[in-house]
């Protein structure tokens, strides 16, 4: 990168190279390569949301295929149409006259998978799949997420919701241009605020795309608690153990703080040549060069949250464990049926961005840490897990909220209780956790790649204080039912009534002075 900055003598050329972290970060790029990525992006994109999501092509296009990164959208535009393969659930996007055309396939579990640059067709054989795969029958439309639910009818907080949550649609009230395709707020463990747009429902999943890594904490916790893995025992990749190789060092814990110390370029949060390029996460991610010690500098990377997961995968040494652990482990325990978590060609989770879920799952995921990685009468996630990822690494972003591990923290936002914390994602992707008040607040959209943020701290605040306002109406309804009933034994002794029917007299005259019935 340095001997390239070298050469890049003229202002329009640095600034070309700032506008694309991609080439940054990957050390350069051709019109061919660029071409191929793009491609990619198209294949991977109309794959997994016809075959996770059940998505129409219309709806593809309007959703998944526009607002994309802005370096690829010259590239991507001159693009054929992609071939479907319905029976073969098989999509192929042809881009050059000398090269097989990017593909990638769906199985059962494992999602879409992106052949990489240069691969014929035959190479579909040799993906990773499952033997057998539950086929989940019954829909997803009962109001409890968490487990040992009340469930109760609580008008107040749908009345007092509609309000922010309408607003969060009308693409200009939390951000102009914003596009918002689901919101789910949770609130003791039941939806009390639901709502879906732009050929969305409940059961429809989405791209998560970076709050894949807090599901990714998730999974790791489940395999600690499991005794699979070790926060500080170095990471256990294969090619790191080797004679001088200082990477050795690297800890789970550094890599889920975002302060491995390896490089990712300029801008980690591009790993393209895997999302896009088919490449395989230990060439990519698990190639790079140490540049700071390891827990002493944050930076957000893609390579840690994969790397992490790989390393899992190494300790335990069985691959089909490995690719069955976060569904029996953990999913499918709490209901997440809708969840899939896609792979490389190599069989390795991209579990930094590519996992498709439901609104409904991610505010499972979010309600398993409200009861401390309890559901049911099981404990799925080590005791305090989820104070570890929503407590502050040694290293911190230098502006901006703060970060856990593979969660960030809203503790710079003005208004929003102490201990909240967030997982957040591309596009739009948030899902908000608040301990204080024992509510999970989701929201997806297919917000423009580099246009408006969706304000979620405004949209997170207006929905607490309806939520707090719907708290507040019922707590002054039980004082005053507790008053009344107060007030009606008081009578009874004072009028000295002994019989039942003088007490449902007095009863009955109290709750009608107060415009009350039994």
């Amino acid at each position: 990168m340095r001997a390239i900055r070298k050469c890049l003598v003229s202002l329009s050329a640095l600034a070309v190279l700032a506008a694309a972290p991609a080439m940054a970060e990957e050390g350069g790029s051709t019109r061919a390569l660029d071409e191929a990525l793009a491609a990619g992006y198209k294949a991977a994109f109309i794959c997994s949301s016809t075959f996770n999501a059940g998505q129409t092509l219309e709806e593809i296009r309007q959703n998944e295929l526009s607002g994309i990164y802005p370096d690829y959208q010259r590239s991507f535009d001159k693009l054929p149409d992609a071939m479907i393969d319905p029976a073969r659930k098989l999509v192929s996007v042809t881009y050059s006259n000398t090269m097989p055309p990017r593909m990638a396939a769906w199985r059962p579990g494992f999602g879409c998978t992106q052949l990489p640059i240069g691969a014929e067709e035959g190479a579909l054989n040799f993906l990773p799949r499952f033997a057998a795969w539950p086929d989940f029958t019954g829909e997803d439309r009962g109001s409890a997420i968490g487990s040992n639910v009340k469930v109760q009818l609580r008008i107040e907080e749908a009345e007092r919701l509609e309000a922010p949550v309408s607003f969060a649609f009308d693409e200009r009230t939390y951000g102009n241009g914003t596009r918002t395709s689901a919101v789910v707020v949770v609130k003791d463990g039941q939806v009390v605020a639901e709502r879906y747009a732009r050929g969305i429902d409940h059961e429809t999943p989405q791209r998560t795309w970076s709050v894949a890594k807090s599901i990714s904490a998730t999974i790791l916790g489940a395999a600690r608690r499991n005794g699979h893995i070790d926060l500080d025992y170095p990471a256990v990749i294969a090619d790191w153990n080797n004679g001088a190789d200082p990477r050795r060092e690297i800890t789970l814990r550094d890599l889920m703080q975002m302060a491995s110390g390896l490089d990712s370029g300029e801008e980690g949060s591009r790993t393209d040549r895997i999302y896009f390029g088919g490449g395989r996460v230990i060439d990519q991610a698990a190639s790079k060069v140490m540049e700071a010690k390891p827990g002493t500098r944050f930076k957000y990377s893609n390579n840690d949250t994969l790397i992490a997961m790989r390393s899992f995968r190494e300790s335990l040494g069985a691959d089909d464990s490995y690719h069955r652990f976060p569904y029996e482990k953990l999913l499918h325990k709490i209901g997440a049926v809708h969840t899939t978590l896609e792979v490389d060609w190599n069989g390795d989770f991209v579990s930094s961005s590519q996992v498709w879920s439901t609104a409904r799952d991610l505010a499972r995921v979010g309600q398993l840490y409200l009861q401390d990685g309890v559901w049911g009468n099981e404990r799925l996630l080590p005791e305090g897990w989820a104070q570890f990822v929503a407590t502050p690494g040694p290293a911190q972003p230098t502006s901006g909220p703060g970060y856990g591990a593979q969660f960030w923290l809203m503790n710079h936002a003005e208004g929003i209780p102490a201990g909240t914390y967030y997982m957040a994602g591309n596009r739009g992707q948030y899902v908000v956790i608040v301990p204080s008040m024992n509510a999970v607040i989701v929201r997806r959209g297919f917000d423009v790649i580099g246009g408006a943020r969706f304000d979620i701290a405004s949209f997170t605040r207006d929905a607490l204080m309806a939520l707090q306002a719907a708290d507040d109406v019922r707590a002054g309804e039980a004082a005053e039912r507790a008053q009344i009933e107060a007030e009606i034994e008081a009578t009874i002794e004072a009028r000295r009534a002994r019989s039942d029917r003088a007490r449902d007299a007095i009863r009955a005259e109290i709750l009608a002075k107060y415009g009350r019935e039994e």
